[in-house]
């Protein structure tokens, strides 16, 4: 089925057709003035430098021919050519009865869909995920999740950082308090990760204790077997201390691929540039200079004077295997903004090796989450905050202002504790993603764990609310039918939900989650609107009180798809304890 704005732009460009005009002009948009008309089409503007004839004499040919419409309520032309057009209430109402009867909500797929690599998470060994995580798994899992929702083949990568100078860092640390490598398998994850902070203190403070660091790491990326079985089990005990974090967190990922496996393509990539005549050998490095431009371009270090294979270099071979192995066409990263450099150095040398030719390469840079001083969250010792204690902190919040276990019938300590996670996470989700990616945000508990506002809470409240209508309903025998558009609230509403399409399409275009956040907040307080204006278990007859179970219904099934979309649960029911 098509959209209103999809329907709409068919109307216009047969009309377009009719005149002879250019199609590519031929298309509508929302309203910048709602309460003068539903959509505006601006192509008379355009069409008139094409064609060289007065805008507003060519938007009136337009707008004559389209109020022939049955469809349409009325057009009219303003200021020097705007299309402005509003649409029969009738036409509006079959929309909605459509778009309820589609399990996709009347959201088409895309035409030609893409296989699209997607590379967030950026974990690494023997460190626990911390405040600066959030945001890549969150924003990376709602871009997920839109663009399957779009009909992409999407993959998803955490791409573990297992590979480098930190593995050496503990291994080296290991021997020096242990005297030998006997016992590292009976570490677990917070013994490791004590490991490494020591390591990370004395390689700051010692170079001889930093040099043999990368001399264990080199010696590991070179088959050293002692080190690589070590290795074996720092990674495999890593990576299952983090799976639960995302797990926690819902973000799904169909690869646990890591630096490591890219090793052997490593030494493709290096020998491949060594071919093209790009590389060079300075101070004993293998390196690729870059063109400069109007900033800085260091150059790209594929060898260190070590041996060691350079940080670039592992992506440039990832680049590679995801073009080889997975037949990627769009690989998408979804990493801090401060990388922003990293990926434009890693993007041109895959051009230059010609090894990703016609794939599309996107950076998410996102921003950082900030404490109430604006600058980047830490603990209260100064520390980095573990994600976590972070997500913790949230179900605290949440969990001080539920009813205790027992004091709701039904809600015994698995079903508060339950509720208590989904609102927490909606609470920190939704306000990582309400900002668009590449600002950062305060995190601030007191304001985004509330029940009213700009809240993932809240969000959930109405969708809670609608659940209720539609059981009390259900009681009565009263089922949701045909829709009858008489009040204007009811249009706007229906409007909103017939936006929806719109919404996805810009969110999986432009990898902002923060779009659909955006709507979701604003059909939740339309139907407030609605529900204020609009009775529905007391409408003034049995039709009317259909037709608006089912707007209800409509908004309460879109709003469980925004949330789902930004990574977020709705519970059937929302508590709040009276004290």
């Amino acid at each position: 089925m098509l959209s209103l704005e999809k329907q709409l732009n068919l109307k216009i460009k047969k009309i377009f057709q009719s005149f002879d005009f250019d199609e590519k002009f031929a298309f509508t948009k929302p309203s910048d003035r709602p309460d003068l008309s539903d959509f505006q089409c601006n192509g008379a503007l355009a069409l008139a430098k094409q064609i060289k004839q007065n805008p507003r004499d060519i938007g009136q040919k337009i707008a004559d021919k389209l109020a022939l419409d049955p469809d349409i309520e009325f057009v009219s032309v303003d200021g020097p050519g705007f299309i402005n057009i509003k649409l029969k209430n009738t036409f509006i109402a079959q929309n909605m009865d459509d778009i309820s009867n589609d399990e996709h909500l009347g959201i088409s797929k895309v035409d030609k869909p893409k296989t699209i690599v997607m590379d967030f998470g950026g974990p690494n060994v023997a460190k626990a995920l911390h405040v600066g995580h959030l945001r890549s798994a969150v924003i990376g899992e709602s871009i997920r999740r839109t663009l399957s929702f779009a009909g992409h083949n999407v993959i998803s990568d955490v791409h573990f950082g297992d590979w480098g100078t930190p593995m050496g860092m503990i291994l080296a640390q290991i021997i020096l308090e242990d005297g030998d490598l006997s016992k590292v398998k009976t570490y677990d994850i917070d013994a490791i990760s004590a490991f490494y902070k020591r390591a990370n203190i004395l390689c700051k403070e010692d170079e001889e204790a930093a040099q043999r660091a990368r001399l264990i790491t080199a010696e590991l990326q070179n088959g050293n077997t002692e080190y690589y079985n070590a290795w074996q089990h720092l990674r495999a005990v890593s990576v299952a201390a983090v799976k639960e974090n995302y797990d926690e967190l819902e973000a799904h990922f169909d690869l646990w691929l890591g630096e490591s496996d890219a090793h052997q393509m490593c030494g493709q990539i290096v020998k491949l540039a060594d071919e093209k005549g790009i590389s060079e050998v300075d101070d004993g490095a293998t390196i690729i200079r870059l063109e400069q431009t109007n900033k800085p371009m260091p150059p790209v270090i594929l060898v260190k004077s070590d041996g060691g294979f350079g940080y670039q270099l592992t992506d440039i071979a990832t680049i590679k295997m995801r073009v080889d192995d997975l037949k990627a066409e769009e690989i998408i990263y979804v990493v801090d903004k401060r990388q922003s450099l990293h990926f434009e150095q890693v993007f041109k040398v895959a051009e230059m090796l010609e090894i990703a030719p016609f794939v599309q390469f996107k950076h998410v840079g996102f921003g950082t989450v900030n404490g109430k001083d604006g600058k980047p969250f830490k603990t209260r010792d100064g520390g980095v905050m573990n994600l976590k204690d972070l997500i913790e902190m949230s179900k605290e919040k949440v969990r001080s202002s539920m009813p205790k276990p027992g004091e709701v019938e039904g809600y015994g300590n698995a079903e508060i504790e339950q509720l208590v996670s989904q609102v927490a996470m909606a609470a920190i989700k939704f306000q990582d993603l309400k900002n668009t990616a590449s600002s950062g945000y305060i995190f601030d508990l007191d304001d985004f764990a509330k029940f009213e506002g700009k809240t993932g809470p809240y969000i959930q409240y109405a969708i809670a609310r609608i659940n209720s209508i539609l059981r009390k309903a259900e009681q009565n025998n009263d089922t949701p039918s045909t829709v009858l558009i008489e009040d204007n609230d009811e249009r706007v509403l229906a409007l909103k939900l017939a936006s929806f399409e719109n919404v996805i399409t810009r969110a999986a275009n432009d990898k902002e989650p923060s779009i659909i956040a955006d709507y979701a907040y604003n059909l939740a307080q339309i139907f407030s609107s609605f529900y204020n204006t609009c009775p529905i278990m007391g409408a003034s007859s049995d039709a009317l009180k259909a037709s608006r179970l089912r707007l209800a219904k409509l908004t309460r099934d879109t709003l469980e798809q925004a949330l789902y979309l930004l990574g977020i649960d709705a519970p059937e029911k929302m508590l709040k304890s009276n004290n």
